[in-house]
């Protein structure tokens, strides 16, 4: 089985699992929520943190864009998508704390003016959204700037994810698992699909998780997912739409915890008696003839 190497961790069987913890829009506009959160995922032992990056009149139409929905930012859906997105100003910050605390940031870019607005910051790898896995320019754009790629299969066939690896190529390329339902209920989480992509692929296989509980999200690694990937928020009955699917700070610090034990419990495939269990073994064993 392949790795791959984000930050000079290497990703794939055998290796500890690679914690993301995704901000994207939950910081709802805000620099100093953003910082927060990045704080949290920091404490928490993540890896990393990720954004989402949208030029907003490429990515939606105007008949879009103009329709009404009320949010703090205004009436329309416009106002919304506009309301939510950073700026070069906000990700030269944003940049400068990570490094900061010590904990690596990328994004999932939504078209290619974003993947390149993202590239000037010389982000570890990129995140192909589920939402993009048929988008064959944005594929390949992103595939151009020569960085370790992680594609989300989400609402996908396995013949789409198929073609999206043969644009792509296997070099540097992690796949996530993933279900697009926000929450998602766990009967449609379908975990046995990682089993079906690490041997379908050979490739490195994580799990992107918008369930609302932890042990999932657990059993996604007992299962052989190497990278873990969940939404992060201050609260979750915050305004936004993604607020519901998220962690809170004890969440995902009890999952990083919990992950990292089961880690280390997972041990040897060799059956045999422990040099821990020999005294107890003296001392209770029964031998009948």
């Amino acid at each position: 089985m392949a790795f791959v190497k984000i930050e000079g961790k290497k990703i794939g069987d055998g290796y500890p699992c690679f914690f993301v913890a995704e901000i994207g829009i939950n910081h709802n506009g805000d620099l100093e929520i953003a910082k927060q959160l990045i704080d949290i995922a920091a404490a928490a032992g993540c890896d990393a943190v990720k954004f989402q990056k949208r030029t907003i009149d490429i990515v939606y139409s105007p008949e879009e864009l103009m329709k009404p929905r009320e949010s703090p930012f205004g009436a329309t859906n416009g106002d919304l998508k506009r309301g939510l997105e950073f700026g070069r100003d906000e990700y030269q910050e944003i940049d400068r704390y990570c490094k900061a605390v010590g904990v690596a940031w990328f994004s999932s870019c939504w078209d290619e003016v974003s993947v390149d607005f993202i590239d000037q910051f010389d982000v570890p790898c990129y995140k192909i959204a589920s939402a993009s896995l048929t988008d064959d320019s944005l594929l390949r754009h992103t595939r151009a700037k020569g960085k370790p790629l992680i594609l989300s299969t989400g609402m996908s066939t396995i013949e789409d994810v198929d073609h999206a690896i043969t644009v792509l190529g296997r070099d540097e390329l992690i796949l996530m698992h993933a279900v697009s339902v926000y929450p998602a209920p766990y009967d449609v989480l379908n975990l046995r699909v990682i089993h079906t992509l690490k041997r379908r692929y050979g490739l490195p296989v994580g799990y992107s998780g918008h369930e609302t509980g932890l042990a999932t999200s657990v059993a996604a690694v007992v299962l052989g997912a190497c990278v873990i990937e969940r939404h992060i928020t201050l609260d979750r009955a915050m305004w936004g739409s993604d607020q519901a699917a998220s962690l809170e700070p004890n969440g995902i610090m009890r999952l990083v915890r919990d992950v990292r034990l089961v880690e280390q419990a997972m041990g040897s495939p060799e059956k045999r008696c422990l040099d821990a269990e020999e005294a107890n073994k003296k001392k209770l064993r029964r031998v009948v003839g």
